[in-house]
């Protein structure tokens, strides 16, 4: 099978980033252009970010997750910490995320270490959930081989008739994660290939390197 895609084209022509124009914090920046994107496309959803981690083959894996929520620290997502991508942290917390805003032509890279965070915070968001989502954290062993469909739909099943009239607690092995960021490139489509890049490096007394990278 081959499928030429060479005639795909795309002439990125909805903004600019001059360094001029950025400030000193990346987070600042960060904010900004989420509010912009989420603002003028609301139909998106914006706070998808891809995750790439190094596995335990020592393979790098990408994985689309959703930001919760963002400081002056860094990123906040949730998942299962005994899944492929928790033992991954675990072994290396070293990651990098990325969103792509295609309706902006906006992209974001940033790389950081990744910490779990306070198991308080972790049962006041799984707490905020729908019980549906909460029973299906406990009904699913995140990244485990299963038979089949019908395998966890009974589990599921199981759960919620165990739970029915119940709340249900945040298990052990399920809660937050903050990536704070070391590097952040802003990325904004230009015409003919001429991309604005721009680049933020945490320096060792937390001041940040800024400098525009060639397209």
């Amino acid at each position: 099978m081959e499928n030429d895609l060479s005639n795909y084209r795309k002439s990125y022509e909805k903004g600019e980033l001059l360094l001029v124009d950025v400030p000193e914090n990346p987070l600042e920046l960060f904010q900004k252009w989420f509010y912009e994107v989420d603002k003028h496309f609301p139909e998106q959803e914006n706070n998808a970010m891809t995750i790439s981690t190094i596995g335990l083959d020592g393979f790098p894996k990408n994985r689309v997750v959703l930001l919760k929520k963002f400081t002056h620290e860094g990123f906040i997502f949730y998942t299962n910490y005994n899944s492929e991508k928790g033992k991954a942290i675990s072994k290396n917390p070293n990651v990098c995320l990325s969103f792509f805003w295609h309706s902006a032509e906006r992209q974001v890279i940033i790389k950081g270490k990744t910490e779990k965070i306070a198991p308080n915070l972790s049962d006041g968001y799984f707490e905020s959930r729908p019980k549906g989502s909460q029973l299906g954290a406990l009904a699913s062993n995140q990244s485990k081989e299963v038979p089949d469909r019908a395998f966890l739909e009974k589990q599921l099943k199981a759960i919620e008739t165990q739970y029915e009239g119940k709340e249900v607690a945040r298990p052990s092995h399920w809660g937050g994660y903050i990536v704070k960021p070391v590097e952040l490139e802003f990325w904004q489509g230009r015409p003919n290939r001429l991309h604005d890049r721009i680049r933020y490096r945490l320096q060792s007394d937390f001041t940040w390197r800024i400098n525009r990278l060639s397209p």
